[in-house]
């Protein structure tokens, strides 16, 4: 009889998936408590929603190096955290779309006034500023999903590399050895 053994291969996608969707969620909870309490979102809170951000991609790190043992290498708990990162950015992207798009356009609009007096207060013709505000009109929403997608994967690719060098932790070749698998033994 013929016995064989599968090892489980992990993938940090699923849990960089896991961590991101997390993310999205909570940041939707933020973005309305924001909202909701009448914040200025150009004032100092915005900078809150980079906790959880940063506090997901370390645990996304650390579920994965748990997944393996207990033991990760630099490159997979980089690329752990960084999958998260740019799963959480793209995920972002389509909330940030919909959101200045559908679900709350007032706040583009806002953004766009106080963009407009900025620009009067510049001095820059009245003409110019109006074609600038077309633009953003038109296009503002994409340009705040695709910066939020980039932001997101260059933000997380450096945090990524801090929480890689935290987490990392090889194994000695006193512990390959001790998880070696007998060839001669077989398991029923």
């Amino acid at each position: 009889m013929e016995t064989t053994t599968t090892t489980s291969v992990q993938n940090s996608t699923k849990v960089a998936t896991k961590w991101a969707l997390i993310l999205v969620v909570t940041a939707i909870v933020l973005t309305y408590a924001i909202q909701f309490a009448n914040l200025d979102p150009n004032s100092p809170i915005k900078y809150l929603t980079y906790i959880p951000f940063i506090a997901f991609l370390l645990l996304a790190q650390k579920e994965y190096k748990d997944q393996l043992g207990g033991y990760i290498s630099f490159g997979d708990a980089f690329s752990a955290g960084f999958r998260y990162a740019v799963f959480s950015g793209l995920m972002m992207a389509v909330f940030i779309y919909l959101y200045l798009s559908i679900l709350s356009p007032g706040i583009l609009d806002k953004a766009m006034e106080t963009q407009r007096a900025a620009m009067a207060d510049k001095g820059m013709a009245s003409d110019q500023v109006d074609k600038a505000m077309d633009i953003a009109k038109k296009w503002g929403p994409l340009i705040g999903a695709f910066g939020a997608a980039i932001a997101y994967a260059i933000f997380g690719a450096i945090i990524g590399l801090i929480g890689a060098a935290i987490f990392k932790k090889e194994r000695s070749p006193y512990d390959v050895a001790n998880d070696a698998i007998d060839p001669t033994q077989t398991t029923v």
